[in-house]
């Protein structure tokens, strides 16, 4: 009856396949950590790879339901190029879609920060505010450091698929 119970907490997939995705989260983060070029590499690539076919049956959704076309259009579009520029620079792309993530991380960071801090005086507490201060400065350092974050990001990642992966090996081993 326990089991029921974790099984339904984690949308009821069963503990072998959070067992599974354990196992690959620690395998992958091995690779990234001990081969981070050539991991990110074939990373990328496989990610160019989901980025053209997605564009493409975004195009070929629009035949099949015409509801929203425009946007499926747009992202068709978009996924389609994505990928056919990550295929074709198979050794720039990995430091662009690298350079691109460590961006988007470092605006999410300041506007993270922006809310923590506009929260904390708004009555949060302190707590929001050097959270957000933190933010902030972790947000900035990335975009003025783009360079140094994408030849440091292989090895984050690999770190965070590894205590990922044990993760959902504690997980796994509790819902069984």
């Amino acid at each position: 009856m326990a089991t029921m119970a974790v099984e339904e907490e984690r949308g009821g997939m069963p503990w072998w396949l959070v067992l599974i995705e354990g196992i690959a989260l620690i395998i992958l983060g091995i690779f990234f950590l001990t081969s981070p070029g050539a991991t990110t590499l074939v990373f990328v690539q496989a990610l160019g790879i989901y980025w053209l076919i997605r564009g493409i049956f975004y195009i070929v959704a629009i035949f099949l339901d015409s509801t929203a076309w425009g946007w499926k259009l747009f992202a068709g579009i978009v996924g389609i190029l994505a990928g056919i520029v990550i295929l074709q620079h198979p050794w720039l792309s990995p430091i662009f879609v690298g350079s691109v993530l460590v961006i988007v991380l470092g605006v999410q960071g300041m506007i993270v920060g922006i809310v923590g801090l506009i929260q904390a005086f708004q009555g949060a507490g302190w707590g929001a505010g050097i959270l957000g201060a933190i933010s902030i400065i972790i947000g900035l350092w990335l975009l003025f450091n783009i360079g140094a974050a994408t030849l440091a990001l292989p090895w984050a990642i690999g770190l965070l698929a590894i205590v990922g992966g044990i993760a959902a090996l504690v997980l796994a081993f509790r819902m069984r």
